[in-house]
């Protein structure tokens, strides 16, 4: 059950604010009840500790990814452990969103025979979340062993990271799917335990189908190894240019190990022999094919030594794990769990964060008087893994949110007490940053594309009309992973407007998913079951609230509504 009245909170012993959030005062309401998880980075010596103990081991010699179960010998033409053979020298400034994965667990014991050691490419997606293989994830704890390394193309000297900075991993995320025996759904999502400032690389959507045409030219990069012969990784980072290939191609050489739909494969065939092939091999798992400016693949496995006569190298395909990668890339939420949260306020003003369990909002903490707000909306735009709020004072749109040593409040402009609705749904646009969505006075919809820092490009209009509808949804309803819109008309109806990624036309043509919507409240703050699928909350008219929660269909996007509190009459606004 939800606990909504002051008095819940009162004995839960969470001390109400004074503060209103527009004031900016001295004391500014704080998102998380300091009793709850925090997120917090591994200190650095323990990364540092992290990094050299990899280092010496890749010094070594010991440059793979961790071998998938279920291989024994004879074994499979494929082996994943992949790098880059015949390739070239790639600066940092031309690849910034490349990151190193260092993985180091010694077992507690003092000698090192035990030790195990791994290492892996990445690709900032967000400066808090890396894309890399599930491979390089699955069945080891990245939280207490390993680190990520960004903004150097070298590969760290013991603890000297080569002007690298190092962060930790605060979870991790493995493509419930991954097959290790087949290497299926070959993709993992990394979050950080702090940001990297570095630029991001976006994954392909599902919708960006000529990323694969045959004889598209393609890069991929890594600090593998640049020969068959030696186990030695590159120190430096390297590039390689391939053409990526039909699925036909790839199935004539590996048979059914090859998997069209899920894979992807590139490069010319094999040589051999180093001399003739250009292949990416041991060291490079994890890391990027890049294919006009998104990420198209993941390298996944090739064959052994990466150079045997006609051979291809095989990465994962993105677009077609593109509905489940996004989701865990925009999931922040106000206790860092895996369950999106709400802010809600009461009548009287007194506004409280309300934690989700999967099954209810439960156990609030006082934010304190927030009487002055007329509007809140919860995202995390900068893309952080901290969930920001925008809120709207009078006239003015005000941003809050975390700057790296605290939290801090931004003025995002004036003008928009005329707006009948306003939404941050999610990236509208596949720039990567969330987007304002908003119905203005005459009943245009407008989409303002955000840039992740307070402000936004030129607005984008679609369509006139849309005065009398009900906007609500923050992120995929549909499953294809990039975030929709949903409106509720005056006769209860419910419409799916799906995301397009298009800046000059957002959202695709309306589609009915729904009747008999007549509720006192539509709230989407995202995930609020836990199960990487966007929901929706109401409040019926007697102050109940339900979890829609989503099932992943364009046209039937809610499964049957869950019960997850009462007495809610009280509350106003809400996240």
């Amino acid at each position: 059950m939800a606990l909504p009245a002051a008095a819940a909170v009162l004995a839960l012993g969470a001390g109400a604010l004074a503060s209103v959030p527009a004031q900016a005062a001295d004391t500014v309401p704080l998102p998380g009840k300091q009793s709850t998880q925090k997120r917090s980075d591994i200190p650095q010596t323990e990364l540092l500790d992290t990094v050299k103990g990899s280092a010496a081991k890749l010094a070594e010699g010991e440059s793979g990814a961790p071998a998938p179960g279920g291989v024994t010998e004879p074994a499979p033409k494929r082996t994943a452990d992949p790098k880059i053979i015949g390739g070239s020298d790639a600066l940092i400034s031309e690849a910034p969103w490349m990151v190193q994965l260092h993985y180091y667990d010694d077992k507690g014991t003092s000698g090192t025979a035990d030790d195990e050691s791994y290492f892996c490419g990445g690709t900032l997606v967000a400066p808090a979340k890396v894309l890399t293989a599930a491979h390089c994830v699955d069945g080891l704890d990245w939280n207490k062993n390993g680190a990520v390394v960004g903004g150097t193309a070298k590969l760290p000297v013991g603890t000297d990271l080569n002007g690298g900075q190092a962060v930790g991993v605060w979870r991790q995320w493995v493509h419930p799917a991954y097959n290790e025996t087949e290497l299926s759904s070959d993709v993992a999502v990394l979050t950080l335990g702090a940001t990297l400032p570095f630029k991001t690389l976006q994954p392909a959507s599902g919708a960006e189908t000529a990323l694969y045409k045959e004889g598209t030219r393609a890069t991929v990069y890594g600090w593998g190894r640049t020969s068959s012969t030696s186990d030695a990784i590159s120190p430096t980072l390297r590039k390689a240019t391939v053409p990526v290939n039909a699925d036909s191609t790839c199935a004539s050489y590996y048979g059914s190990e090859f998997v069209a739909g899920k894979m992807t494969c590139a490069g010319e065939p094999a040589a051999g022999q180093d001399e003739g092939t250009v292949s990416p091999c041991n060291g490079d798992s994890g890391g990027p094919l890049v294919v006009n400016g998104r990420i198209a693949g993941v390298v996944s496995w090739g064959v052994r030594d990466c150079v045997a006569t006609g051979a291809y190298s095989v990465y994962s395909k993105v677009s077609s794990f593109f509905g489940q990668i996004n989701p865990r890339v925009d999931d922040a939420n106000l206790n860092f769990d895996t369950t999106a949260d709400l802010f809600a306020r009461q009548s009287g003003g007194e506004a409280f964060e309300y934690y989700s369990n999967g099954e209810a909002f439960t156990a609030p903490a006082a934010l304190g008087n927030w009487g002055a707000v007329n509007l809140v909306r919860q995202v995390d735009w900068d893309r952080d893994f901290y969930q920001d709020y925008i809120y709207r004072v009078g006239n003015d749109l005000y941003w809050f949110y975390f700057n790296g040593t605290d939290w801090a409040e931004k003025k995002i402009g004036t003008g928009w007490s005329s707006f009948k609705n306003i939404l941050f749904p999610g990236d509208i646009t596949g720039d990567g940053n969330p987007d304002l969505v908003g119905i203005d006075s005459t009943g245009t919809l407008v989409t303002y594309p955000g840039r992740g820092d307070g402000t936004f490009a030129a607005k984008v209009t679609a369509g006139s009309g849309w005065g009398s509808l009900k906007l609500f949804g923050k992120g995929d309803y549909s499953g294809d992973g990039i975030a929709d819109l949903l409106a509720r008309d005056a006769q209860g109806q419910l419409w799916l407007y799906a995301g397009r990624h298009n800046v000059a036309s957002p959202f695709a043509n309306k589609v009915l998913v729904g009747t008999g919507w007549h509720f006192s409240a539509y709230i989407a703050t995202g995930d609020n079951t836990g199960d990487g699928k966007a929901d929706i909350t109401v409040r019926d008219s007697a102050g109940a609230m339900w979890f829609y929660p989503s099932s992943g269909s364009a046209t039937k996007p809610f499964g049957p509504k869950l019960k997850a509190g009462t007495g809610w009459n009280g509350f106003n606004i809400f996240g």
